[in-house]
């Protein structure tokens, strides 16, 4: 699965012009969960660029593009459902619950997860089809890799 992910994502560090708004759209999805508690660190910031490289398989100049175009997307869009849509549209079902579990990686990147970080991510959980079960199963796998407790700050 994973690596039907990647090719539906671009591996390798370029994208075609079909792949590239899937990329984007996951990536400012990223940075959305990054910056919703009023911080982007670079902690954060690291944790998304390891995720862009190693789950689609980008070199680290790509990620970096990536990540800047993924933030200027986010700071212009008016709303997520756009950026959902996409990923709704492009993905199955097992690679939107893999997405989402990016994004828990990212909420949890500084070591806590904050209210508004929770329910940015119940929220995208219902945009993209995938069911609160899976999204809780979803972090429960996040925190355990990572190391962590279950809990909001």
């Amino acid at each position: 699965m994973l690596d039907l992910l990647k090719s539906l994502l671009g591996g390798g560090g370029t994208a075609d012009t079909t792949e590239q708004p899937l990329r984007v759209a996951v990536a400012a999805l990223m940075v959305e969960a990054a910056t919703l508690d009023g911080s982007f660190d670079q902690t954060e910031r690291d944790r998304m660029l390891a995720l862009l490289q190693g789950r689609f398989d980008m070199d680290p100049k790509a990620a970096a593009t990536l990540l800047a175009e993924a933030e200027k997307v986010q700071e212009r869009a008016a709303g997520l459902e756009g950026m959902t849509r996409t990923i709704k549209n492009a993905l199955d079902h097992d690679q939107r619950v893999e997405v989402l579990e990016m994004l828990w990686e990212v909420a949890y990147a500084d070591g806590q997860l904050h209210d508004y970080e929770a329910n940015l991510l119940r929220r995208l959980a219902g945009l993209v089809y995938v069911s609160d079960q899976e999204a809780g199963a979803a972090r429960k796998r996040v925190l355990a890799r990572m190391g962590l407790h279950d809990g909001i700050a």
